[in-house]
């Protein structure tokens, strides 16, 4: 059971190497509300990490709800990531520095010298893909084919990991 774990979180975390961009989707006042978030890289242990500012809704949000959905699209390769898990800011200041990118200055133009620069990291709870990464064709392909013989198309590899 615990190799299949490992497995699924190896599998994850090829996933979300080539995914940048994300949706982050928060409570905000009885409704759902998202936004995209830049992943930051790192090795995949369960945890997702991005810089923010401790001035935004996120954060007010977050600190009245945690639970908050990550949802990845790769569309070109078919390639879908939703994950759900906790949020909490995080101001350690060697853990911003170590996730830290000089390309982040876009964002954030004091660099760390930003006094609301912080982490929001996304302990993962459970997570779902969907990876049908076969050609357009090929799947086109396997579509026609469904429809034909009444049976379903074959939507490619999909896999659930909770943590």
């Amino acid at each position: 059971m615990e190799d299949k774990r490992q497995e699924s979180i190896k599998r994850l975390k090829d996933l979300l190497e080539d995914i940048d961009f994300a949706m982050l989707t928060t409570h905000a006042n009885g409704k759902l509300r998202s936004r995209p978030m830049s992943t930051q890289k790192f090795e995949f242990d369960g945890d997702l990490w991005f810089f923010t500012s401790d001035q935004t809704h996120k954060v007010e949000e977050i600190e009245k709800n945690n639970e908050v959905n990550v949802a990845y699209s790769k569309p070109e390769d078919n390639c879908f990531v939703s994950v759900s898990g906790i949020a909490e800011i995080v101001k350690d200041r060697a853990k911003i520095e170590e996730l830290w990118n000089p390309i982040l200055k876009a964002w954030f133009p004091k660099g760390l010298d930003d006094p609301s620069l912080c982490l929001l990291k996304v302990s993962v709870e459970e997570a779902e893909y969907w990876d049908s990464s076969s050609s357009t064709l090929v799947q086109l392909a396997g579509f026609v084919k469904a429809l034909v013989t009444g049976k379903s198309a074959d939507g490619g590899d999909y896999g659930k990991v909770n943590f």
